[in-house]
């Protein structure tokens, strides 16, 4: 184990090891199953307090954030870019080195485009942690909270276990590229067999596929790219299905995009495709899913439906990582 984290950023899980991922499962199962048996850990990082920067709403990451400092000990200081200077212009040095003299985290979601950058500016002048709530490239709290579920359904040894990312016709609005691009790079360091499947010009991010081949040969693992969801679905132990834009196609152009997603229908998880899974597989999601559009109610309220168990396992990912980087595991303050 990878013991010695006190103060590691969180930015993508491609900047943590093998061995700091599984120190950080292994720490969120026995808090999970502490938490199930009514042990408390709220001397891990009593009396800290992390800042939580959201530059749009969130559900799951903020409540799992929140709920989980408060469990350790700590507090959570909602913030928003309105709520701050940062609205007004205040750099990002200036911002975290003030913040970093009263508090002891801190974790950031911007999707927006250069927000990945804004929070590795924020990072670079920082002396507390940094932690990426989603940004414009990368997911990591939930990806994390992803390999959790998939190791609790199918156990820690997952060599030759079939992974499937599959894009939806989710509409309304382009979806970032952040998650589909997090699972590859992190579910490809597993052992598993992982399929990306999504029509053409629906591409993700040349980083994140270089890391799902590169990572995939030292696994000894397979990584495919398909335009076939049916094809993809084929054999599956695991089928996660969301939306994204094609914004390596159409950039920020929301009504091409939007356009382009109208174009491809029919892109949607429903009992027959999970049928040309394995017996046993199970349907992912990272929430909000767009019911009937993404996913059948029926796929999503049914027995193959690990989307709660995913929600949950984000406070018990998200109270490890804040455990081991931030809390007094490590040392006393």
């Amino acid at each position: 184990m990878k013991s010695q984290l006190r103060g590691k950023h969180l930015l993508s899980t491609a900047d943590w090891s093998n061995e700091e991922i599984e120190t950080l499962l292994i720490t969120a199962e026995r808090l999970k199953l502490d938490n199930t048996l009514g042990r408390y850990h709220d001397d891990i990082c009593r009396a800290q307090s992390l800042f939580m920067l959201f530059f749009e709403e969130s559900t799951r990451t903020r409540n799992a954030f929140e709920c989980g400092i408060t469990q350790l000990g700590g507090h959570g200081n909602y913030l928003t870019p309105k709520a701050t200077q940062i609205d007004h212009g205040e750099t990002a040095k200036d911002t975290i080195d003030v913040l970093a003299r009263m508090g002891h985290g801190i974790g950031v979601r911007n999707t927006l485009v250069g927000g990945h950058q804004w929070m590795a500016e924020l990072a670079r002048h920082s002396n507390i942690p940094v932690y990426n709530m989603q940004c414009d490239i990368w997911h990591p709290t939930q990806a994390l909270a992803d390999l959790m579920t998939i190791r609790e359904k199918f156990g820690t040894n997952l060599k030759g276990k079939k992974f499937v990312i599959s894009w939806t016709s989710a509409g309304n609005y382009m979806r970032p590229l952040s998650m589909a691009n997090n699972l590859v790079e992190l579910m490809t360091r597993t052992g598993m067999d992982v399929t990306l499947a999504h029509p053409e010009k629906f591409d993700l991010l040349p980083v994140a596929l270089e890391h799902a081949r590169r990572n995939a040969e030292a696994s000894g693992s397979k990584f495919e790219i398909v335009h076939d969801m049916d094809e993809a679905c084929k054999d599956a132990d695991v089928i996660y299905a969301k939306g994204w834009g094609p914004i390596m196609t159409v950039g920020d152009d929301e009504a091409a995009g939007v356009k382009m997603i109208e174009e491809n229908p029919g892109w949607i998880v429903d009992s027959r495709r999970m049928a040309l899974g394995k017996p046993g597989a199970i349907y992912m999601h990272c929430m909000p899913a767009d019911r009937d559009i993404e996913v059948t109610s029926e796929v999503m309220d049914g027995p193959q439906s690990a989307i709660y168990d995913e929600a949950e396992n984000r406070l018990h990912t998200i109270k490890a990582l804040m455990a081991l980087t931030m809390g007094n595991v490590n040392g006393k303050n």
